[in-house]
């Protein structure tokens, strides 16, 4: 008869071989990522005054957050 137990390091499995991918993954884009987080903050320019806004209301003035609208809703 075998025994139910063996004794050394256990043979490999498709769950461990998963589990060790998706580790290397997660390590892989978080160390990616941390160069961009940890770099020191660059001095920002203070933005131009934007011209006055028309007396009767309205008006159409693209700033900075119409901008970055425009370029994340092409994307």
């Amino acid at each position: 008869m075998q025994d139910s137990q063996i004794k050394g390091p256990s043979p490999a499995s498709r769950r461990t071989f998963f589990v060790g991918a998706a580790t290397v993954g997660a390590v892989a884009a978080t160390v990616a990522v941390l160069p961009k987080i940890v770099e020191a903050p660059v001095a920002v320019e203070a933005a131009p005054a934007l011209p006055p806004a028309p007396e009767n209301g309205g008006g159409y003035s693209l700033s900075e957050h119409v901008k970055r609208y425009y370029r994340t809703a092409a994307a």
